[in-house]
């Protein structure tokens, strides 16, 4: 068993709570309010600027050339392919990109990005990565769960699109690219990050 499935089995009510919240039990069956997902959109699109913001920081606390690469793999994967999918899907209630990043930050998606971007601060490049395991490896976990039932894919369920394209290939992709930072394994004592500030 793994460190992180350790930590999951240590947690597994906190972490079912997290990646089967009824919000996605209802994404999946269709019935979530429309408003609902219209507001998850927005702020998850103001998430992922902040998300983006930390894999910089990846970049900049890198040891060596390969963290770097993995780190800017996943800022590449954030900008040009999750957040695009926002912007596609919010265009069809008449919101502009323009719109998604002048749109009030909710209270929780601030508190969650200012704890990652705190974390990679003040720690090392392994505290970062720690700091977002969560999200990476949550995130993927729903998406396979959310794919694998049937009413999601119904044509009467209005997130379907959402759900294809969310875990479709190219966001498995995306997701890959921005899991690799999550790896621990590689980071020892011995490769302290070149910046810690």
């Amino acid at each position: 068993m793994s460190f992180f499935q350790r930590l999951k089995t240590a947690a597994s009510a906190e972490w079912r709570a997290y990646t089967e919240h009824p919000f996605t039990n209802a994404l999946a069956d269709g019935s979530l309010p429309e408003a609902a997902f219209r507001h998850y959109l927005v702020q998850d699109y103001l998430f992922l600027i902040e998300f983006a913001r930390a894999y910089a920081l990846g970049v900049y606390k890198s040891p060596r050339l390969a963290d770097m690469r993995e780190a800017a793999a996943g800022l590449s994967a954030i900008i040009d392919v999750e957040m695009n999918l926002h912007v596609k899907l919010c265009a069809g209630w008449g919101l502009s990109p323009g719109d998604l990043e002048k749109a009030a930050p909710a209270m929780e998606m601030l508190a969650y990005t200012r704890y990652v971007l705190d974390a990679g601060m003040r720690g090392d490049l392994l505290a970062l990565k720690v700091a977002l395991a969560p999200c990476v490896i949550g995130y993927a976990e729903i998406a396979t769960r959310l794919a694998s039932r049937p009413d999601a894919h119904a044509a009467t369920n209005p997130y379907r699109v959402w759900i294809a394209e969310y875990a479709g290939a190219h966001t498995k992709r995306s997701r890959r690219k921005r899991g690799r930072i999550w790896r621990v394994s590689p980071i020892s004592t011995s490769h302290r990050p070149a910046r810690q500030s």
